[in-house]
């Protein structure tokens, strides 16, 4: 079965673009030119161009027409899951604890609530190959009467903790790497001898009006603190 013609215009038009036949700068036929090459309506054609346009290979300019697009080589994806990094998967996630407790300055100050607001706090080691390689902390705002159940988060990634209340789609997030120095209680879980640089990636989310759900915070041992990003 052939695909639908404007699936086809999409993968000729993309195409040609990704083999260096249409240029940044180049216009492209119009929509009135491209119909009548493809035997098929204004419509269609217009929905496969809004499909490359939403990828970014081009733009519209109102009243002229579509150009290809100039790529953007600083742009890069991130796929970031605290339960799988760089090359390796953590296979075994332990809490250390799953707590009440009532925010802080700085917890206050990140989840935007009234200090000493109850928040949940939850604690887990993650491992590879029983070798200690991250410690993972993660800050959630307290409701009563929500029951936290610890089998569903021991091996949840942030969101699909946040999205026992949330709807995952709903989710936003905001992601920070940064190099930091390990803290006591780190060295101790990760059998450190002393205080090291650490690699920090810090995670929060918020929802559809921008309000803070959830702060996390995973210290990975320096040796396993690998993160990859590609461009699109």
């Amino acid at each position: 079965m052939s695909s639908p013609i404007y699936i086809q215009i999409y993968k000729v038009l993309k195409e040609k673009i990704v083999l260096g036949q249409l240029k940044p700068g180049d216009m492209l036929l119009s929509e009135n030119e491209l119909a009548q090459q493809y035997s098929t309506s204004r419509p269609t054609v217009r929905k496969s161009l809004s499909m490359i346009e939403n990828e970014g290979y081009i733009y519209s300019y109102p009243g002229k027409g579509y150009y290809v697009a100039v790529p953007d080589h600083n742009k890069y994806t991130l796929v970031f899951n605290e339960l799988h990094s760089g090359d390796y998967s953590i296979n075994e996630s332990k809490l250390l604890e799953v707590n009440v407790i009532v925010a802080d300055e700085e917890i206050a100050r990140v989840l935007q609530v009234p200090l000493q607001r109850k928040v949940i706090i939850i604690r887990r080691l993650l491992s590879v190959t029983e070798e200690p390689v991250a410690y993972d902390v993660k800050y959630l705002p307290y409701y009563r009467g929500k029951p936290i159940v610890e089998k569903e988060i021991q091996y949840a990634t942030f969101p699909e903790m946040v999205a026992q209340k949330d709807s995952a789609f709903a989710i936003k997030k905001e992601l920070c790497i940064s190099i930091e120095y390990s803290q006591p209680i780190i060295e101790k879980s990760l059998y450190l001898k002393e205080s090291r640089p650490m690699l920090v990636v810090d995670q929060r989310l918020f929802d559809q009006q921008n309000q803070p759900i959830g702060w996390g915070k995973t210290y990975y041992k320096s040796e396993y603190g690998k993160i990859k990003a590609c461009s699109s």
